[in-house]
């Protein structure tokens, strides 16, 4: 089990706090500090997992804070972006098109126009009217004139 300096334990606590696979993690540590770790060397720098639970305050800290800003940040990630989304799909259609790849081609302009048409979201339409329209809502627009709305009010008000 190598031994590892600070620089080193933060770069793994990064890569952990913002959902990276053990893996993944020991294989950039040996990427960029040229350091031959294991997984579950990697593991025990998460507080979340139970090889980690006795990991030092300093590092756990460090986790949350890198977590939290992961999580508020979202918008930090390219692919989060419907546009960076777009201009990717649009460069692999064309490549693919090149290729004569036609069905994956095809695959990727259902993928954008599914993203442009919010398939992919959860947003809901709400209609505001009952079944039978007794509650449909009316949009009486007045300008200003006030005997027109005073008549209004007593209609509904069943007034004179």
């Amino acid at each position: 089990m190598a031994t590892l300096n600070n620089k080193v334990k933060a770069f793994i606590v990064q890569g952990l706090a913002t959902y990276m696979m053990p893996s993944e993690v020991a294989e950039a540590v040996k990427k960029e500090f040229n350091l031959e770790i294991t997984r579950q060397q990697v593991s025990s720098y998460d507080p979340t997992k139970a090889s980690g639970m006795n990991l030092a305050k300093k590092w756990r800290d460090l986790f949350k804070q890198f977590r939290d800003d992961f999580n508020n940040d979202i918008q930090a990630i390219p692919i989060a972006n419907k546009a960076y989304r777009l201009n990717m799909l649009d460069r692999m259609a064309r490549d693919a098109e090149k290729s004569k790849n036609r069905p994956l081609a095809a695959s990727l302009l259902e993928q954008a126009a599914k993203d442009v048409g919010e398939v992919f979201t959860n947003k809901q339409k709400l209609d505001h009217q009952s079944s039978d329209k007794s509650m449909t809502p009316t949009i009486n627009n007045f300008n200003g004139d006030a005997q027109a709305a005073s008549q209004a009010y007593q209609d509904i008000m069943g007034g004179k």
